[in-house]
């Protein structure tokens, strides 16, 4: 049997947890992607979206699941691509994704953006191929051409430029092995890279060797399941999967605001990563508070620090009365803004490390030629 839930870690969790069929398949998918986007000298992000479920059974039947329909991840994939971004977009199957998302609630469904238009003998029966006597077509309706046609041009644009990757999970024994595997390939770009970590993750699962087999039957009266803690990954992803180099956010969402900022600075400080996004539940879509380091941040960027603490924090907002602006576009907009810093102190420190190392060799140069005799010591 596994370690107890208050003793899972990471390593012992992929030691005793299968990796899912199509693993190998779509980590070679992401290296040809990866690939691709350092020949072109692009920065790649990778967002997380969606939910995880965790199964109850191996024939599943029954399973756990949350709310999120990746709204935040495939809205924040497709600013990450105009400001100039490769995405690899991980999601939860059948999640919301990147211009498609624009179509596929049941507040805007495609079909009522189409239109049947008669052609000279309409006839009310369609043959097999969708065209009847007098030859209808299918057209978009007269209102909705302008934003369909700005959403189809963009998104043919992204998919001729090779930016966008997908891939897809639904477990959360899915989600762990695919981000760890990407983590990994992606670990090659350095400060180049960022992970938008954006999955709504499970928090307690359920290991393979507790479940039933089969579906589980209802005439036995109550169900008492005892669940174990999902690993915090966090820690050895910025550690060990990135290579310590990658400029990782990950999200806090709260339902109580008075725990919101504490969560988002315990976790800053627990994983040493760059960002924490806290989100209020009712408030997520109009509101969110960027906790970062403090020393990271030049003092313009900073609305709040207390002169004690180690942390700052930055609120974005927007007008909830704006159905025309996202603010997955600030979201954006600020961390493409601190991730250029990122990279920037990263190129002066390697230029200072070149510097060093050219004045260490001159001095050296310099010693023997001064100095003949040192050679013999």
């Amino acid at each position: 049997m596994p370690e107890s839930s208050s003793s899972f870690s990471a390593e012992s969790y992929f030691a005793t947890q299968p990796p899912p069929s199509g693993l190998e398949h779509d980590i070679e998918g992401v290296k040809q992607f990866v690939r691709r986007q350092q020949e072109e000298g692009r920065n790649v992000v990778l967002i997380t979206s969606g939910g995880t479920t965790v199964p109850l059974e191996l024939n599943v039947v029954r399973f756990l699941d949350n709310f999120s329909a990746g709204t935040r991840g495939a809205t924040s994939a497709e600013y990450f691509l105009k400001a100039g971004y490769a995405v690899l977009f991980m999601h939860r199957q059948f999640s919301l994704q990147p211009f498609s998302r624009h179509y596929s609630h049941s507040t805007n469904p495609f079909l009522d953006f189409l239109e049947i238009e008669p052609g000279v003998e309409e006839s009310s029966s369609f043959t097999s191929s969708g065209a009847g006597s007098g030859e209808s077509q299918i057209c978009v309706t007269l209102d909705k051409r302008e934003k369909l046609l700005e959403v189809l041009t963009v998104y043919k644009a992204v998919h001729a430029a090779g930016t966008l990757h997908t891939l897809t999970f639904v477990t959360v024994n899915d989600y762990l092995w695919l981000l760890r595997a990407v983590s990994q390939e992606l670990s090659v770009m350095k400060r180049k890279a960022m992970y938008y970590l954006a999955a709504a993750v499970s928090d307690f699962f359920l290991p393979r060797q507790k479940m039933s087999e089969h579906k589980i039957q209802s005439g036995k009266g109550s169900l008492h399941i005892e669940m174990d803690q999902v690993p915090k990954i966090l820690k050895p992803m910025v550690d060990n999967w990135t290579g310590k180099d990658g400029f990782v956010v990950s999200f806090k969402l709260e339902t109580d605001p008075a725990l919101l900022i504490p969560k988002a600075e315990t976790s800053l400080q627990r994983y040493g990563h760059q960002v924490v996004i806290g989100n209020d539940l009712n408030r997520r879509k109009f509101e969110v508070v960027f906790i970062s380091w403090k020393d990271a941040l030049p003092s313009s960027s900073i609305d709040t620090a207390d002169s004690s603490s180690s942390f700052a924090e930055s609120w974005l907002r927007i007008d909830p009365h704006d159905h025309n602006k996202e603010i997955e576009e600030d979201i954006v907009a600020e961390l493409v803004k601190r991730h250029e810093m990122w990279i920037a102190g990263w190129r002066l420190k390697n230029k200072a490390n070149r510097n060093l190392r050219e004045l260490l060799s001159a001095y050296k140069s310099f010693s023997k030629t001064n100095n003949p005799a040192e050679d013999k010591i």
